[in-house]
């Protein structure tokens, strides 16, 4: 890797957190600067402007989610077992990137007027949406999943139900909501399954107050 190169990774992944935790109007350059050791002009001789180190901040945080989250993905066998990896894993792999879920910040914050952002930030949803309803649809055509099952929805319902708890659990410093959100969308996936491809024990009623 060329030095430029070297330096440029390395700027991103100095501002990552910064960008995160505190998102692009409220960064500073200072802030940067003081982050990467540089000078504004050493900053900007690797990027044409703050907007495009935001975004390849952006893609670089993601990423590093990503990896956490998903590289094992391909080791599991079964729609429902990978629906159910998915769930379990971005409830329990918690952002490496200082100051939460990239795509939830990143959402946030660009919605109120930085399109390049925005942009960037629908991609990735659009992109999990997409994976999960990919596989949702393999479970639909392996019989796994009953028929008439929308794989559309089941991706929809599982980004909304992870990324709600999510901000609960921020709010309130508190990982019981992620973990009610787990139960509950791991019933819900059980209760999808093709009855003759039901492979896991039923799972209890999370919904339900159990008496002790």
């Amino acid at each position: 890797m060329r030095k430029g190169e070297a330096t440029r990774e390395r700027i991103i992944a100095a501002a990552a957190p910064i960008f995160n935790q505190h998102g692009y109007n409220g960064t500073s350059m200072q802030q940067l600067m003081e982050a990467t050791g540089l000078e504004k002009g050493g900053i900007y001789r690797h990027f044409g402007s703050k907007e495009e180190l935001a975004a390849e901040a952006f893609r670089f945080s993601l990423d590093q989610v990503r990896k956490i989250r998903f590289d094992e993905l391909s080791n599991v066998t079964g729609a429902l077992p990978k629906l159910r990896y998915m769930i379990e894993r971005f409830v329990e792999a918690p952002s490496p990137i200082a100051g939460g879920c990239p795509l939830m910040n990143t959402a946030i914050d660009s919605d109120d007027g930085n399109p390049a952002l925005r942009d960037l930030a629908a991609q990735a949803l659009r992109r999990w949406r997409n994976g999960l309803a990919r596989i949702a649809t393999e479970g639909l055509e392996a019989g796994e999943l009953s028929p008439g099952v929308d794989p559309r929805r089941i991706a929809n319902v599982i980004i909304s139900t992870l990324e709600g708890a999510l901000m609960l659990s921020r709010i309130e410093a508190s990982r019981t909501p992620l973990a009610d959100a787990r139960a509950t969308l791991e019933a819900w996936l059980d209760s999808l399954a093709a009855v003759e491809n039901v492979s896991s024990p039923k799972r209890p009623n999370p919904l339900k107050t159990q008496r002790k």
